[in-house]
């Protein structure tokens, strides 16, 4: 096996080729759009329900979501390998809906490199413009911009089946670019790397992307990946989307309880509670074991839609404090388990209101039975409607 990790990559002249190729030509990148999208294939039930979106021009946008919630599909229907049963898609003002996918000018990298194991890094990049009947003279010239774009020159002879996984999917991505197509889609790209390329790969690919400006579209089911590579993150559950929004607003502000236990490792620690206002004094109550104050600035919300009402407290496993010196609200717990880590450790405490997980600096000197005080701050709470699962704090539920 050659090229056991990623080629090296001289950050000053990557993206040069590329960048000069796109401003010669005064290509401006599509926006993609689509308008209550459906997809079925029966007739009758919908895998796709109706979904709209927007990538806008020159961005990467993150479709994520479990196995089997409509991410893949959605892809194959911008790209127009699959065909929609209603609603429109658009790459600017032009509807694409019933193009095949040669005239949407879209360009795919699949987790499987499908690339051609006799033939060369070379001659791999090279077919999608051979098959085109392109002169061999213009191939040369896109082809060597894209090895050089790579860091690829020096493997060009080899066949692909000698290189590493990292460097087969950089040779995917190259067959992909030398189309210089409006629109590149991943089909969850890294998947079959081993964590160190992955790290690797997935910071070139955004690298190429934020400089080169061209619209991208990423399905994952790895939320570090879509975290880290995208600029935009489309979470979709059995068929619907969920959320759309930049990666730090999706962490910090979840639509609802789907995607606050989704995104995030260790997932959001999810409470059972009500709320009240008794003498004018609101409260969040867990369960009847304990209550806290809720706070000025949410209460007026919480007010018009929970009080009195089930809801479900969410607060991430980092924002819970370990023996505080001292907390807005304090629990008594046992521990149940122990996760140890490099900078951090993960506690599994059994308390009163439920079962929270913590995250901390490392090392908690803690084991498995032993009692331990839980700090929580109103100010890091979540508050979802427990029948809709909707965030109470957000406008639209």
């Amino acid at each position: 096996m050659k090229n056991g990790s990623i080629l090296a990559v001289t950050p000053a002249n990557l993206f040069e080729a590329f960048l000069s190729r796109d401003s010669s030509r005064g290509r401006s990148m599509k926006e993609v759009r689509l308008e209550n999208v459906t997809k079925s294939y029966d007739g009758i039930n919908l895998a796709i329900p109706g979904i709209s979106l927007v990538c806008p021009r020159g961005e990467m946008l993150a479709l994520l979501g479990p196995s089997g919630c409509g991410k893949s599909t959605t892809l194959k229907m911008i790209a127009g390998i699959e065909a929609i049963s209603d609603g429109a898609i658009f790459f600017d003002d032009m509807d694409v809906s019933d193009m095949d996918t040669a005239s949407r000018n879209v360009a795919m990298v699949f987790e499987d490199y499908a690339l051609y194991p006799h033939l060369s890094v070379f001659d791999n990049i090279a077919f999608p413009l051979s098959v085109r009947g392109m002169p061999r003279t213009d191939i040369g010239e896109r082809v060597e911009r894209v090895l050089k774009l790579l860091g690829l020159r020096d493997i060009s002879s080899e066949k692909v089946q000698q290189l590493s996984g990292g460097a087969q999917q950089r040779v995917s991505i190259g067959r992909a670019l030398v189309r210089e197509p409006d629109l590149i889609m991943f089909d969850e790209p890294l998947s079959h790397l081993d964590s160190d390329q992955k790290v690797q790969l997935r910071t070139e690919i955004k690298r190429l992307q934020q400089t080169s400006k061209l619209t991208s579209v990423l399905v994952t089911h790895d939320q570090n990946e879509a975290i880290s590579m995208a600029d935009r993150i489309a979470v979709m559950d059995k068929g619907v989307l969920q959320q759309v929004d930049t990666p730090s607003a999706i962490y910090n502000c979840p639509a609802n309880i789907f995607v606050a236990s989704f995104i995030g490792e260790p997932p959001m620690n999810l409470l059972d509670a009500f709320c009240s206002n008794v003498s004018a004094e609101p409260r969040t109550h867990f369960g009847t074991h304990c209550d806290v104050a809720t706070g000025e600035q949410v209460w007026p919300q919480l007010a018009r839609r929970a009080e009195g009402a089930a809801i479900v407290v969410g607060i991430r496993p980092e924002h819970v404090t370990v023996n505080p010196l001292q907390a807005t609200l304090v629990l008594s717990g046992q521990v149940h388990a122990h996760e140890p880590g490099g900078d951090s450790d993960v506690l599994t405490v059994d308390t009163p209101i439920g079962r929270i997980v913590v995250e901390a600096p490392a090392p908690i000197l803690l084991v498995e039975g032993d009692t331990v005080q839980l700090g929580l701050e109103p100010e890091y709470f979540h508050y979802f409607c427990k029948e809709t699962g909707g965030n109470l704090l957000l406008e639209t539920l």
